[in-house]
Parts: structure tokens; C-alpha cells; sequence
């Protein structure tokens, strides 16, 4: 039997969408081409998944930051991050505001999107009224460009 059949399509969409690393990139490819899942259904459950971690990093990222910095291991790894991602966005983050951050989370590229978004969103403050609405609006076209070139790929290979 084959690995991928062992959980559901709509499942493994979902799961492969929240990871940090694949997020929606991954799970629409995998949706589409792998579980047969039809392009918009695949779309709604990858954003959908790559939403629930932003609702979590935006609610917890601060208070577990905090927590984790009390010891030295934690101190280094959330200066480094926070120093870097400060220092990488901070013009964009001043000339552009959320914009930038819409923009960011919808390039379709490696270390952009919705974990990166979230953390750019505490790095500089910004509150999850802010924040959530700016990641999904940028999540809604990264999913809209990512279906679009699988359908589009799928169609040129195979007809």
C-alpha cells in the first residue's frame, strides 16, 4: 500500500498545510497531483490549514518567546531570529506597512509566507487585528497563485 493512502487526502492537505516549512505550497501540489483533490477544494482546506498556526502564533508567540528567553538557549535563539527578521523587513515594514506584510506572506517563495508573516507581525507590534487579516488576505493569493500554476502545469504536461 502506499504511504500517501494511509490518512485521507483532505487530512494530509491540511496537516502538510500547517507545517512551517511546506505551508499551502506544498499541500496544493500535493492535494491536486497526489490525492486527485479538485483545484478549489484544495485551495479552501490548504488555506484554511495555513490559518490555524497564524491564529496561534499571533495569540502565543509572545507570551512563549517570553517564557523560552528566561533561559540562555531560548535568550540566543529568539535574539538571533528576532534581530535578523527585524534587520531583513524593517524598511519595507516603514515604507509600506501592512502591505508589505500582505505582499510578503503571498510571494510563493522559500521563508515567505504565513510563519514567517506571524512573526514579522510580533517583531514589530503590530496587533492581531492588524495583523490576522493582513497574513490571511496574503495567505488568500499565495493559494490563488500556487492552484493556479498546478492547475496550469497539470494542464500543459497532460493534454
Amino acid at each position: 500500500m502506499d504511504l500517501f493512502y494511509l490518512i485521507p487526502g483532505w487530512l494530509a492537505t491540511f496537516l502538510l498545510a500547517m507545517s512551517p516549512v511546506f505551508e499551502l505550497r506544498g499541500a496544493i501540489p500535493l492535494a491536486i497531483g497526489v490525492y486527485g483533490i479538485p483545484p478549489l477544494e484544495a485551495y479552501a482546506i490548504s488555506v484554511v490549514g495555513n490559518l490555524v498556526p497564524v491564529l496561534l502564533l499571533l495569540l502565543f508567540l509572545e507570551p512563549v518567546s517570553l517564557r523560552l528567553m528566561r533561559y540562555r538557549p531560548g535568550k540566543v535563539f529568539f535574539s538571533w531570529l528576532f534581530s535578523r527578521t527585524y534587520r531583513n523587513h524593517v524598511e519595507r515594514h516603514r515604507k509600506y506597512g501592512l502591505l508589505a506584510l500582505i505582499f510578503f506572506v503571498s510571494l510563493p517563495l522559500p521563508v515567505t509566507g504565513a510563519w514567517t508573516g506571524s512573526a514579522i507581525a510580533f517583531i514589530f507590534g503590530l496587533k492581531f487585528r492588524e495583523a490576522f487579516p493582513a497574513i490571511a488576505i496574503g495567505v488568500l493569493i499565495a493559494g490563488a497563485v500556487v492552484t493556479a500554476s498546478v492547475v496550469g502545469v497539470i494542464t500543459f504536461a497532460f493534454s
